[in-house]
């Protein structure tokens, strides 16, 4: 089962995403997958060829097929903003303190766990570039941590939104 569409982004390909909140999916539409574009058989419902869904990583509630996290918002970056390649699909594991990444093409999952106790309760993400020139240090991902109820969150009532800056290493010794 597969519902609740949160966001809604397109990638650099004409790919139409959207993270299922309801039951912990992301799903792509390719529209070049329908057989009927037009007419009077092109009712909405018409093209379940074009959905592709894929599971996103992480544990669910016991004896269903919902996740315990809640994907509030999906991004594409499509320039390649934070170095894992263009299209990489950004899901927000909102009650996971995470950013769960997908790489279209080679269809692997990437997980980014902000460490307890900052505590990560986003739902906006954005990618930057600011220096082309410096690599990996002039570009990355900002998303916020905040909500209108950041009191449940580390630090608790009169905490105050933050902003987080994502940057991945090429490899872990780059400088």
């Amino acid at each position: 089962m597969h519902y609740t569409p949160r966001g809604i982004d397109v990638d650099t390909n004409g790919l139409v995403w959207t993270a299922l909140a309801g039951s912990g999916d992301l799903a792509s539409f390719d529209r070049k997958k329908c057989k009927v574009l037009i007419g009077p058989t092109a009712s909405g419902q018409h093209c379940p060829e074009g959905w592709t869904i894929y599971s996103i990583p992480g544990p669910g509630f016991k004896g269903t097929e919902a996740k315990s996290d809640w994907y509030y918002v999906n991004w594409v970056d499509r320039l390649n903003t934070l170095g894992l390649g263009a299209n990489v699909q950004v899901v927000l594991g909102t009650g996971s303190d995470s950013l769960k990444l997908y790489k279209p093409d080679t269809k692997e999952w990437v997980v980014i766990q902000v460490p307890y106790p900052m505590g990560f309760y986003t739902r906006d993400i954005d990618g930057r570039i600011d220096d082309p020139k410096t690599g990996w240090k002039g570009r990355g991902l900002w998303a916020s941590t905040e909500t209108r109820v950041i009191w449940p969150a580390e630090g608790r009532k009169g905490q105050t939104p933050q902003m987080v800056h994502f940057q991945i290493r090429p490899d872990p010794l780059a400088k």
